[in-house]
Formats: C-alpha cells, sequence, structure tokens
C-alpha cells in the first residue's frame, strides 16, 4: 500500500472515531439556542460543521433517550403542522452546566497560546 493510501485510510478511521466522539457535543451546542426536534438538530449539526458531521436519526435518537434518562435533556410535545406531537428537545439545568463545565474542560484549551501556536493558527 503506497503512503498515500495508507495516510487516507488513517485518516478516515481517525474521523470517523473523531466523529462518534463529538456527536453529543454537536447536539447539545445546537440545544443552546432554543428547543429543537430531532431534524432542526440534524440539520444544525450538518450545516454548523459545515458537513463534516453527519447524523442518523437513530444515532440522534440513541443520544437523546441516553441523555434523558439521566437528567441531562428533557422535551415538551408540541403539535406538529401534520401528523403526530413532535418532541422538542432541551438542556434542563444540569445538562447546561454539564456542557459549560465541558467547554470549559476541553474546547477552551483550543484558544490558548500554546496550543494555536502547535496547531500553527
Amino acid at each position: 500500500m503506497k503512503d498515500e493510501e495508507k495516510l487516507d485510510v488513517l485518516l478516515q478511521a481517525w474521523e470517523e472515531t473523531y466523529k462518534k466522539g463529538q456527536l453529543t457535543f454537536w447536539i447539545f451546542l445546537s440545544l443552546q439556542e432554543d428547543k429543537k426536534y430531532v431534524d432542526e438538530i440534524k440539520v444544525f449539526v450538518e450545516e454548523m460543521s459545515k458537513n463534516t458531521m453527519t447524523c442518523e436519526e437513530q444515532s440522534l435518537y440513541r443520544v437523546l433517550r441516553k441523555f434523558e434518562h439521566v437528567g441531562v435533556l428533557d422535551y415538551e410535545l408540541r403539535k406538529g403542522s401534520k401528523g403526530p406531537d413532535r418532541k422538542y428537545y432541551y438542556l434542563t439545568g444540569l445538562g447546561q452546566l454539564l456542557f459549560k463545565q465541558f467547554v470549559q474542560r476541553n474546547i477552551h484549551l483550543f484558544y490558548s497560546e500554546e496550543i494555536r501556536n502547535f496547531l500553527n493558527l
């Protein structure tokens, strides 16, 4: 296997693992603005990530159920324009605190001059 092909395979594997870990971050980020139903969360994630993140509805529902179960997310039912009521998800107080602390511990460090220098930004 040529180095170029190996690089492509390795990069794809790394990005796949990275993206799985980032889905929760993007979902929580989408819920900072307002309550959203699944399709709105999906559109937000894809648009704000410039389509580097795509998410299957099944994956979204799995994450939403997981965090709803532990009290980080909740939802309210609203009438849909057609069909059944829609679940509009939002972060609870605990969810807001969790997201804030996650960002402080894991995202803000990328703004440090030392890290920015390593990244050549």
